[in-house]
């Protein structure tokens, strides 16, 4: 086994952690105070600072390291990880590498199943970086877990799809450069279960969608994502031409959505683990109690190397989910990725609750980023699919290996 990185993902590293100490580190105190001068705090991405940190990528060809294949820059899953890894680290970075969802899985999207027009008209805006998007599927009124639940309807008039039904938990809504919504509902809700839905465009400012209230996470409004907001969409009317890929796929256009955006928020969510060990390390030398540096105190140290162990499983686990979905096709390492979907955020939250801890109240507070991480570790126990569907899923599996296993 061979556990280094190849040449060019070595090079984009450097390249990359260069940036982040010479650039992106230095304008996390700077983002906040511009974004606190906004007369829209959700205009996020208008922040002078960042529109300069977006330049400086671009430039450095630090830009869409997410997107396989023609659009973007042609890097392997497991070329990708351990540079998705370093933009955990900050929340500025993903989105100064227009790395950053909702927007990834949307391109990844429109990449894959948007016709010519529809990537002439939205995608090479979105890889330029020139707008926002959102990605509308989860409702307030189903289990939004099983997919197949959900009931916005979108129904064909003539040349037209009218659409009827509301949203909730839409990330980047509340952001007014989110010009474009994929928007999930269903068709034929006569048809086979994992056909009624279908996928469709909708641009922002389309009569009938309405932005109803922003939502909070833990009492955060995740302003650095757009925030996410319940949308209602009364009677919208699209073009028939803004359907993508055909009637009925919908639920397959999700899954291949989905897999990619899962292995992306665990990669993104190590580097979150590796920021809070260097934070838990620096805090536990710096301070005294009892006569003696925390660092020194036996049970801080257990959670000091409780958290290496923890990451460096972790990460190969991500990396192997990676290797395989690079090999064998997303399809074929769908285990794995249920894997590292369950296992990263219980890591990473623990870890960072343990740094919370050799924080005090400090923790607790906004002077560090350890708690509005934690309420963002948190969400990933939701998003892309809750832990109990995940563990379902897996063990479904397993038990099918077993089974055969013992058959042969």
């Amino acid at each position: 086994m061979d556990f280094g990185f190849d040449a060019r993902t070595e090079e984009l590293r450097g390249q990359l952690l260069g940036f982040m100490d010479e650039c992106v580190y230095p304008a996390e105190p700077v983002f906040h105070e511009q974004l606190a001068a906004l007369d829209n705090r959700w205009a996020w991405t208008t922040v002078p600072v960042l529109a300069e940190l977006r330049a400086q990528a671009k430039s450095r060809g630090l830009w869409n390291f997410f997107l396989p294949g023609e659009h973007g820059a042609g890097l392997t899953n497991l070329q990708y990880a351990p540079l998705a890894e370093i933009t955990g680290r900050s929340h500025l970075a993903p989105a100064s590498l227009n790395c950053s969802a909702p927007d990834t899985g949307n391109m990844e999207v429109l990449a894959a199943f948007g016709s010519p027009d529809q990537q002439k008209r939205w995608l090479q805006p979105l890889l330029n970086g020139e707008i926002r998007s959102s990605f509308a599927m989860t409702e307030p009124d189903v289990a939004s877990s099983d997919a197949t639940n959900i009931a916005t309807r979108i129904e064909r008039d003539g040349d037209e799809y009218v659409i009827n039904g509301r949203k909730w938990w839409i990330t980047g809504a509340l952001n007014p450069q989110a010009e474009i919504f994929i928007v999930m509902g269903k068709t034929d809700p006569s048809a086979e279960r994992h056909r009624q839905q279908s996928m469709i465009l909708v641009p922002r400012d389309t009569p009938g969608l309405s932005i109803l209230r922003g939502m909070e996470v833990f009492g955060y409004d995740d302003h650095n994502h757009g925030g996410h907001a319940e949308l209602d969409f009364s009677d919208v009317r699209v073009p028939a031409a803004n359907l993508i890929g055909g009637e009925g796929d919908g639920f397959a256009i999700a899954q291949a959505r989905l897999g990619p955006g899962r292995i992306h928020h665990c990669m993104r969510s190590i580097g979150v683990a590796e920021r809070a060990v260097e934070l838990m390390c620096a805090r536990a030398d710096s301070r005294v109690a009892f006569g003696k540096p925390l660092a020194d105190q036996g049970v801080i140290r257990d959670w000091i190397a409780e958290s290496r162990v923890r990451i460096e499983q972790l990460r190969l686990l991500v990396f192997k989910a990676a290797w395989l979905m690079d090999t064998v096709g997303n399809k074929k390492a769908h285990t794995e990725i249920q894997a590292i979907k369950i296992a990263t955020p219980a890591t990473v939250e623990w870890i960072l609750d343990k740094a919370i801890q050799v924080h005090g109240a400090g923790g607790l507070s906004q002077d560090f980023p350890l708690a509005a991480s934690f309420a963002g570790i948190r969400t990933l126990r939701f998003a892309d699919g809750p832990d109990e569907v995940h563990k379902n899923g897996l063990a479904r599996a397993e038990l099918a290996r077993q089974r055969a296993k013992r058959g042969a």
